[in-house]
C-alpha cells in the first residue's frame, strides 16, 4: 500500500465555493493523501459546502466571517473541539473586492474598497493565523498555506485593487514566517497559474491567458486543481519541513519566460490535439 503523506494530519480549509473553486483542488488532495478535514465558510454557503464536504468523509463545516474577530474565534474553537485541541493545516483561500473596483481604471478605486478589498484578502490571513497559532503549538507545529496570483507583481489589466491585495498578502507571508517560525510552524504561499475559477471572470482576456500558457509555457499545457492540489500537498506534508516564507508559482514555467515570448517551438500546430488533452488521453487508454 502507498504511503499517503498527510496521514492523520487534521487540516482546515476555508474558501471553498464550488467545485471550481481552488480550495476545493486542495481538499480532495488533502483527502486523497489521508488528512481529516474540516471547512469554514460564509453561513450563507454552509449548506452548498456541506454537501461537498460529505464527499470527503467531513461533516465539519464551521460558519466564518472573516471580517469579524468573534467569528473567526469561534469558528476556530469549535475547530479546536473537534480535533481534540489540534491543527496541523491551515489553507487560506479568502479573496475578495467589490466588482467596482475591477475593471476600468485602478485609479478609481475608493477609499472604502480598498479597505475591503486589504482586509477581506490579506489581513485575514493574519487573523486567521493568530487563531490557528494554539492549535498548532499543541499540535508540535504546522503548516499554513495561502493563495496568491501573478497580479501581486505585475499588472494584470482589470485585477487592480486586488493585484496590491495580493501584494500586501505575500508580504504578510514573509512577516508570519518570521514569528511563528519558533513554534514550528510555516507559512508558504503558491501562484497558480490560469485557471478557470468563478472569480476569473473579472480579468480581461483570460481565456487568452490560458491558450498562451499552453502554447508557450515550458510544460505546454494549463495549471489545473489537481496541480495545485498536489503543490499543497508538498507545503503541507513534513516532506517540506525546512521551508517556509516562500511563494511558489505553479504556472509550468510561464514565469521564466520574458513578456514577449513567442510559442513553443514544440507547441502543438494550430489544430493539432494539445500536449494536455493528448496526456489525458493517454491517462484514460491505461
Amino acid at each position: 500500500m502507498a504511503v499517503r503523506l498527510l496521514e492523520g494530519k487534521k487540516a482546515l480549509v476555508s474558501g471553498v465555493a464550488n467545485r471550481r473553486s481552488i480550495a476545493w483542488g486542495i481538499a480532495q488532495a488533502f483527502h486523497e493523501q489521508g488528512a481529516r478535514l474540516a471547512f469554514t465558510c460564509l453561513e450563507s454557503a454552509c449548506r452548498r459546502v456541506a454537501k461537498l464536504a460529505a464527499e470527503l468523509d467531513s461533516d465539519l463545516v464551521f460558519p466564518c466571517d472573516v471580517s469579524r474577530d468573534e467569528e473567526i474565534s469561534r469558528a476556530f474553537e469549535e475547530v479546536g473541539r473537534a480535533f481534540d485541541g489540534e491543527l496541523n493545516v491551515l489553507v487560506h483561500s479568502i479573496a475578495y473586492a467589490r466588482l467596482e473596483d475591477l475593471g476600468g481604471e485602478f485609479l478609481t478605486v475608493s477609499r472604502e474598497g480598498w479597505r475591503v478589498a486589504l482586509e477581506t484578502s490579506a489581513y485575514s490571513l493574519v487573523a486567521m493565523a493568530r487563531a490557528a497559532r494554539p492549535l498548532m503549538k499543541a499540535a508540535g507545529g504546522g503548516s499554513i498555506l495561502t493563495l496568491s496570483f501573478q497580479g501581486s507583481g505585475k499588472v494584470v489589466p482589470s485585477y487592480n485593487v486586488m493585484g496590491v491585495a495580493k501584494a500586501a498578502l505575500e508580504s504578510a507571508v514573509r512577516y508570519l514566517a518570521y514569528d511563528l517560525g519558533p513554534d514550528g510552524i510555516r507559512v508558504n504561499a503558491l501562484s497558480p497559474g490560469p485557471i478557470p475559477t468563478a472569480s476569473a471572470v473579472v480579468i480581461e482576456r483570460f481565456e487568452e491567458s490560458t491558450r498562451r500558457v499552453e502554447a508557450q509555457s515550458p510544460l505546454l499545457r494549463s495549471v489545473t486543481l489537481q496541480d495545485v492540489g498536489s503543490a499543497a500537498v508538498f507545503y503541507a506534508a513534513d516532506a517540506s519541513g525546512m521551508i517556509t516564507g516562500s511563494i511558489l508559482n505553479v504556472d509550468g514555467g510561464m514565469g521564466i519566460l520574458i513578456s514577449g515570448a513567442g510559442p513553443h517551438p514544440r507547441a502543438p500546430k494550430p489544430g493539432a490535439p494539445s500536449m494536455q488533452n493528448a496526456e489525458g488521453r493517454r491517462q484514460k487508454a491505461e
